[in-house]
Parts: structure tokens; C-alpha cells; sequence
């Protein structure tokens, strides 16, 4: 069966993109440059994994807010007729340990963390009170060893020169685009308190002193275009073992850290096998736990069950925003890392689980419990080249600016990817030395009858999944084009029986939920909606593909 849902139709939506179509390759991303900078490199002979390293690069330049030099990166690479899977997420240091963080936060050993009420339902269901910045929430960084890694398995281009639009743009400066500039100046708010500790006075001296944020200022990072040169040169490896790890590892001992050598040295990225569900023809592709790309699939496999009328059918996002709950309070409960994991990954994927959770979902709004064991800001990127591979990747700090700690004149932003542990001693999910955290940032990719379809992937914490499986039923079910699938008016469910909409939902959708007894709280602000990329291969060939509206994207067509 030929793509139907992809066709090109008249925008629905009020939006300024339209679907872009290219013969030779793509990049799609949150920022114009970076995507230039993945074109330029297919222009010169490299394929669709060189390109997505040299944007994956730029963007820890270009977009500090959502990532950096020490973030975590997870990819989806189709090459040559094969999905390959890569988790380049890091665990926590060897010496952080539950014990060291509730002496830190003064809390007694015996409390009762699950289902608190303190925070939203993501905390809740793994009883996290995790620190959001400070070393207690990093872990070792992956994304320098999985660019490097990527390279190893697929690249066809001189690494090292992958790096050099990210250090031109870094030594040169590049000019501010908008939404950028509004998270980079909402941010330097946010972090006024912290100048009067010492601890992260680096961060304020290279992202925020003496900056103006405004768009189209041009912003130089000097201490990243050296520390990126240095990675250029070699291979990465003075990330682990070189002169950037002891610079590292020194400011970690100065200022009470927990990383130590051993957890630099040992770090290696994974090569994993992807999960896939059949979903109405597609296949819909995802990383494996510790990652949540699990949630998807689950909720997909409850939806399949459920008869979706349209779009704008309010029965149908009254469904949608069910099976969501259901999907993400198992997910919550029961993904990490799989070392430690009692559940089986395979049962959330199996019919009999998709069909009894169905059966839950009534007419009004529910709060699911999660199914028992028995019953059987992100970045996001995708490319693709003229031999038909692509890549759909996904690299994140987790929160913006992420620990908020910088090593002093490296410009290496630290991830906080620790806070989404759990302190809970009898969930899967607490945290442990060497242990690596229930993720959020999570790539997608369609096949069909065993042949690429496209990367997608909608960034934006915990509103991933939610983002994810609605772009997937507005291409599926929907027969929605690409660009149509990212403008659609979004909801995201946040706890309890609220939901939060778009501004831009439908008056009647909003109405018939509120009597169901679902709370719905209309957003002006958009940017906890996540930002979408989708690369569509066409029956023919050729590339269609879309950009987030809520972002400073573009596509990059060639």
C-alpha cells in the first residue's frame, strides 16, 4: 500500500511552512544553521549519519538552552535496509548514591517518597524529590562518544571536519533566531538567584554576562570553539581520557562532585536492538528502556483497539488523552534501566495487554492505576540521503541549561539527567551508582512492509511521548501530510484529570472534554508543546518533509 496519508494536501492549519520536498537529502531541525551545516556536508559526499553528527554538533552552539557538550544522545539510524538503534545516555557516577543525596537534602532515610503530591504526575509515579541542578543530577555525558560512535559504525567524512561549521559558529558568532532568544532571555530570569553562588558562577560567565538575548545578536562562545577543537582532534577521546576529562574530573573534586575518572573511562555508548508495534499497517519504531520510548508504543497499542472517527472528532482526542494516561502511569512505573527492571518489555507490546487496557477507557474522564506485572529544555534532528539512509537522533541536557553547572572556560554545559531517578528504595527506577536513569528523549522512525517510511521525533521532556503518538495518529489515522502532522493543535495531559491544550483547539473539543470531566486549562505559551521533525520517503523516492512551527526550524532540502 502506497503512503495515501502523506499526500500533499491544503493546509488545515494556519501555518507559514509548507511540506518540502528534496531528491538528493534533507536535514531537519529546531535551527536554521545546524541544518545547513548537516546540507553542506551532503553537498560535499557525506551521507545522511555524517550530516546528522555535524548538525547534532552545531546545535550545542546554536541552541545551549536545550543542549550541549555534556549531553546525552539516543539515535534511530536506518543504513542500508537495516534500523540500528544507539542509547548514548550515560549512568550515574559510582559514587553518587541514594544515601549521599538524602544527606544532601537533609531527608531521612525512612521516608515515604511514592505518590507524594508535591510535585506533577511524572514525580509522583516514581516518588522522585530528586535536585533539578548542582552534581547530585548529573550523569556521565554520552553525546561526544556517540558522535563518535556513529561515525565508526556508518560515517564516510573526516570526522574531525564534521566539527567545523559548530567551531565557526562558536569562534565567528551567529546571529540569535527567535525562539531561541526568548528561551535564552526567559532563562537568564529564571537564573538571576544563582549569582550569589559560586558553584555556578561559570555558566553566568559564559552563557549570560554582559549577553543581550535579544533576536538576531550575534552571540560568541569562544571556551566551546576551543573545547570543540579540541574534540575534533581527537576522536573525542580527551572527552574520557584526555585533557577536557582531567579539566572535568579537577572541577568536580573542587566543587564537591561525584564524577570521578573510572566513570569517564568506562563509559561506552550502547548499540541496542529497536522495539517496534504494528500500528494500523506501520511499523512504529523506538529505543529500548531506560529511554520512555516504550510509552508510545503502549499507548499506540491501546489506541489500535479504539475506533479514532478524525481529528477534530472530540470522542477521538477524548481517547487519545486515555490511552495516554494509561500508557504513561505503566511507563512511569515500570521503565529503567532494564538491568534493573522487573517488568518484561515484551508484555507492554503484546495484543493482550493493547486490548484489556482499551477496555478501561469509558466515556468520562479516568485515572488510571498502573496495570499489574501479571497481565501478561532537547534537541531533535533528522537527515536522510540520496542511497536512502537516514537518521532520526534526539540530543538533550534534559531541563534548560541542564545542571546548571559549566566547566570553568570549556563552555561544557553539564546534563541533569539524575533529577528523573527516583529516591523511592522499592521502585525500579531509584537510583543507584552506575545505574542510568528512566529518559526522556526518545527518536522515532515508520517503516512499512519492511522498508524506511521516516524518522520523526517531537522533543520536549516529558511531553515526548505525548507529542510522538499525535503525530502518529495525524499521519496514520488522520492521512494528515507531514506538514500538517507538526501544525495540529496539540494537548498534553499533566496529572491527575487535567489536560492542557493549545490556544488554537477547537472551542467544541474543549467544551465536550470539559464534560467529560477532564480540566482543561487553555495555554497561550507554546513552547511546552514540544517542536517536531518528520523526513517522509515517498513510493518514488522522493524526500517530503516538515518543520516544527513552534520553533526556529527549517528544512534544508537538496
Amino acid at each position: 500500500m502506497e503512503h495515501t496519508a502523506f499526500k500533499d494536501i491544503s493546509n488545515r492549519y494556519s501555518s507559514r511552512r509548507s511540506v518540502v520536498y528534496g531528491k538528493n537529502g534533507m536535514v531537519c531541525t529546531s535551527q536554521t544553521l545546524a541544518a545547513q551545516a548537516g546540507l553542506d556536508v551532503l553537498k560535499k559526499g557525506g551521507n545522511a549519519i555524517d550530516a546528522a553528527i555535524a548538525t547534532a554538533i552545531s546545535l550545542t552552539v546554536l541552541e545551549p538552552p536545550s543542549n550541549g557538550i555534556g549531553s546525552d544522545l539516543f539515535a534511530l539510524v536506518w543504513y542500508r535496509g537495516k534500523l540500528y538503534g544507539l542509547n548514548g545516555s550515560g549512568p550515574a557516577p559510582l559514587a553518587l548514591t541514594r544515601e549521599a543525596v538524602l544527606k544532601k537534602l537533609e531527608i531521612d532515610a525512612p521516608s515515604v517518597f511514592r505518590n507524594s503530591g508535591k510535585k506533577g504526575f511524572i514525580e509522583d509515579l516514581a516518588g522522585s524529590q530528586m535536585p533539578e541542578k548542582g552534581w547530585e543530577t548529573v550523569t556521565v555525558p554520552g553525546a561526544p562518544a556517540s558522535w563518535k560512535a556513529l561515525h565508526d559504525k556508518f560515517g564516510n567524512s573526516d570526522f574531525a571536519e564534521l566539527f567545523d561549521p559548530a567551531i565557526r559558529y562558536a569562534e565567528e558568532g551567529f546571529p540569535l533566531q527567535p525562539i531561541c532568544s526568548y528561551l535564552w532571555s526567559k532563562n537568564k530570569q529564571k537564573l538571576e538567584s544563582l549569582k550569589s553562588n559560586e558553584l555556578f558562577k561559570p555558566l553566568l560567565d559564559t552563557f549570560f554576562n554582559n549577553k543581550e538575548f535579544a533576536p538576531g545578536k550575534l552571540i560568541q562562545l569562544p571556551d566551546m570553539a576551543k573545547t570543540l577543537r579540541r574534540l575534533a582532534e581527537s576522536g573525542c577521546d580527551s572527552f574520557y581520557k584526555g585533557d577536557i576529562a582531567r579539566e572535568i574530573i579537577a572541577y568536580s573534586r573542587q566543587t564537591g562532585g561525584y564524577l570521578t575518572e573510572e566513570d569517564l573511562l568506562s563509559y561506552q555508548p550502547e548499540w541496542v536492538d529497536p522495539i517496534r508495534l504494528n500500528y494500523r499497517g506501520y511499523e512504529v519504531c523506538e529505543i529500548p528502556p531506560n529511554g520512555h520510548g516504550l510509552v508510545v508504543l503502549m499507548t499506540l497499542n491501546i489506541l489500535k483497539n479504539l475506533s479514532l472517527s478524525g481529528k477534530d472528532d472530540p470522542e477521538t482526542v477524548h481517547k487519545q488523552i486515555e490511552a495516554m494516561k494509561i500508557g504513561y502511569t505503566d511507563g512511569k512505573t515500570y521503565i529503567a534501566d532494564p538491568r534493573y527492571m522487573k517488568a518484561d518489555i515484551s508484555s507492554f507490546l503484546h495484543e493482550e495487554y493493547g486490548r484489556k487496557r482499551a477496555e478501561e477507557i469509558g466515556e468520562e474522564a479516568n485515572l488510571p492505576k498502573p496495570v499489574e506485572l501479571d497481565c501478561g529544555g532537547t534537541v531533535y534532528l533528522c537527515t536522510a540521503d540520496s542511497e536512502g539512509n537516514m537518521v532520526s537522533l534526539i540530543q538533550s541536557h534534559f531541563q534548560n541549561f541542564g545542571s546548571k553547572l559549566c566547566v570553568p572556560g570549556t563552555g561544557i554545559l553539564l546534563n541533569n539527567r539524575a533529577n528523573n531517578f527516583s529516591l523511592d528504595p522499592d521502585h525500579d527506577n531509584c537510583l543507584a551508582p552506575g545505574k542510568k536513569p528512566y529518559h526522556t528523549i526518545i527518536p522515532g522512525f515508520l517503516l512499512k512492509d519492511g522498508e524506511a517510511v521516516g524518522p520523526f521525533g517531537v522533543m520536549g521532556a516529558f511531553m515526548q511521548p505525548q507529542g510522538q503518538v499525535q503525530v502518529v495518529n495525524n499521519l496514520v489515522d488522520f492521512s494528515l501530510n507531514p506538514q500538517e502532522s507538526l501544525d495540529a493543535p496539540r494537548w498534553q495531559w499533566v496529572g491527575g484529570k487535567t489536560v492542557e491544550v493549545e490556544s488554537t483547539l477547537d472551542d467544541r473539543i474543549i467544551e465536550d472534554l470539559e464534560k467529560r470531566g477532564h480540566i482543561v486549562k487553555v495555554m497561550e505559551e507554546f513552547t511546552s508543546f514540544g517542536r517536531g521533525q518528520i523526513i517522509v520517503r515517498q513510493p518514488d523516492g522522493i524526500y517530503a518533509a516538515a518543520t516544527e512551527p513552534r520553533a526556529d526550524g527549517v528544512v534544508a532540502a537538496w
